[in-house]
């Protein structure tokens, strides 16, 4: 069993054929822990603004990948995703405001492959 880190998913992330997902919730503190016993970091390194502002809010700090890898779930696994909602994408600059931040909602959710 191997669990990943990341902020999305997509469909071929998962085994092809009939499979079930359980997703759950998990707060910061979870994640953090999650995190801390050994995860495979599947985050974009061009989203280096975001991993700046889940370093400074969450206190989360991986180590980014050169590229964003190639990720293959198989049953047992799991994904824990960091998924963000409400910062602008950023055209001709490389942060975010402090008020973008305060209004964006960051939620964590963890999801097993059985």
């Amino acid at each position: 069993m191997k669990t990943f880190f990341g902020f999305g998913i997509a469909d071929n992330m998962f085994p092809t054929g009939e499979c079930t997902i359980r997703r759950r919730d998990v707060n910061p503190e979870q994640a953090r822990e999650l995190i801390a016993g050994g995860v495979e970091v599947c985050l974009n390194p061009s989203h280096a603004a975001t991993i700046g502002v889940m370093r400074e809010r969450f206190g989360i700090d991986v180590a980014i990948p050169v590229k964003a890898p190639i990720v293959a779930l198989q049953r047992g696994d799991r994904l824990l995703v960091m998924g963000v909602s409400g910062l602008p994408r950023l055209e001709n600059r490389h942060e975010y405001t402090a008020e973008e931040v305060a209004g964006a909602r960051f939620r964590f959710g963890l999801y097993e492959i059985e």
